[in-house]
């Protein structure tokens, strides 16, 4: 049918590359992930907000960094010769947002959106050209407090979808940390650090040779300590190396430090020392974290994020502290499915209603309505078609309970409830109906 719809009008059924439609069964899991998350985040107190998928390009030319803008971004001139981009992720925007009403917002600002965002890259496991995302932000704090109760909230989503400690791991580093180690440790200019912080960015994507020579080609002596040292997982082995080969303590790690401790305080033992870890926006300034999932068939970085203070001050706003994530669908999904924790797809209806010979439509109908009135989700069946039918199609959408109406249930106002799952019946009235979809309901 679709090759028949192909050659006939020329238009093709695929969506987009890169892209996904959302067919019933896929809706209702995009549901239960969104409801999911909704709910974590506003155990914390956080609010949602929105905003529109276009933004002026040069949001994301001053903060995210040129590889995005260049390379990873659906980018246009609209017919008012403006340059504009479909968002490709979500932090820029936020940060416009708070800085356009700064003076008027009550800080600290616990904010959350799960919005549609954009990038022009090769689709693969993981990874598409458009997903949604939720977002967690929190603006006003400056102490480590507000990257504790980010991480917890993090921690918490996940938890929330049925996974336990072991299912993933937090990996933290910091921004600050690795900036002072590649400036005043390493005494890299700008340029250099830039490069070697982009490299480290990609340590796990490139052969260790390949990591090896482009390292060299900066550090040259430095290369085998720099190596040595960004190996390490343990944060005193870390210092350690550091204080013998150059005599210096390292700025940032005692955020760290502390970190861990307040985490330990709620019983998130899941947290690792990763200094590899940049993440890949220049905008990030102090910790920085990511979640990666344990299971040896989805091995990658799940989501994460981490502290930007600088952020609103391209719009000429003051320092803002500020700390958030990003969890992106697509990810979470591979996240659950490998774990089978994706649930069972369920209709929305909860009671299929067939059309028997003898009764009127209207009294189908004024019935529908009351159960709809009393919370019971109706599917009333308007295709004429025989019983037998009509009852096979309830069976194939799902729906948990059936009954059939004709001229005898409408004049004794008892009804013949199947359920549908295990082929039961029983005589009932409107009443005793409604008690018992209602307590049956998953």
């Amino acid at each position: 049918m679709d090759q028949e719809l192909k050659n006939t009008t020329g238009l093709s059924t695929e969506s987009y590359k890169g892209v996904r439609d959302f067919y019933p069964e896929d809706m209702y899991v995009q549901k239960y992930l969104f409801n999911t998350m909704r709910n974590a985040v506003e155990r914390f107190g956080y609010v949602e907000y929105g905003a529109s998928i276009l933004e002026p390009t040069e949001l994301y030319k001053a903060k995210s960094g040129e590889e995005i803008v260049n390379d990873q971004t659906y980018s246009f001139k609209d017919r008012g010769d403006r340059d504009v981009t479909l968002r490709p992720e979500m932090t820029p925007t936020v940060a416009r947002m708070v800085a356009g009403k700064k003076r008027e917002l009550p800080f600290p600002l616990r904010w959350y959106s799960i919005p549609n965002l954009f990038r022009y890259e090769k689709p693969q496991r993981g990874r598409l050209r458009e997903h949604f995302q939720l977002n967690v932000d929190m603006f006003g704090i400056t102490s480590i407090d507000a990257e504790k109760e980010i991480i917890a909230t993090a921690s918490e989503i996940m938890k929330s979808f049925g996974a336990t400690a072991t299912d993933f791991e937090i990996r933290v580093s910091s921004r600050k940390m690795l900036n002072f180690v590649l400036h005043e440790v390493f005494a890299l200019a700008d340029d250099d650090a830039h490069t070697i912080t982009k490299l480290l960015d990609r340590k796990n994507k490139i052969s260790l040779e390949a990591f090896d020579t482009q390292a060299r080609a900066i550090l040259y002596k430095n290369t085998d300590i720099f190596i040595e040292l960004f190996g390490k997982r343990n944060i005193k082995e870390f210092k350690k190396i550091i204080e013998e080969n150059f005599s210096s303590s390292v700025v940032g790690l005692e955020d760290i430090e502390l970190l861990f401790e307040s985490l330990k305080v709620l019983h998130i033992d899941n947290v690792v020392f990763d200094p590899t870890l940049t993440r890949g926006f220049d905008y990030y300034t102090g910790i920085v974290f990511e979640v990666y999932d344990t299971n040896s068939a989805n091995p990658r970085a799940l989501f994460g994020g981490g502290r930007y203070d600088d952020l609103l001050s391209i719009f000429g706003s003051e320092r803002v502290p500020a700390v958030g994530f990003g969890m992106g669908d697509v990810t979470l999904r591979d996240f659950l499915e490998v774990r089978e924790l994706i649930p069972k797809y369920h209709p929305s209806a909860d009671l299929y209603i067939a059309h028997a010979e003898g009764a009127l439509q209207k009294d189908i109908d004024l019935f529908a309505l009351s159960l709809r009135q009393k919370g019971i989700n109706v599917c009333v069946d308007l295709s004429e078609k025989k019983v037998g039918d009509q009852l096979k199609r309830a069976s194939k959408e799902g729906t948990k309970f059936s009954l059939v109406i004709g001229d005898a249930e409408i004049t004794t106002k008892k009804f013949q409830l199947k359920n549908m799952n295990n082929g039961s019946t029983s005589s009932v009235t409107e009443q005793e109906l409604i008690t018992i979809i209602i307590s049956q309901r998953n």
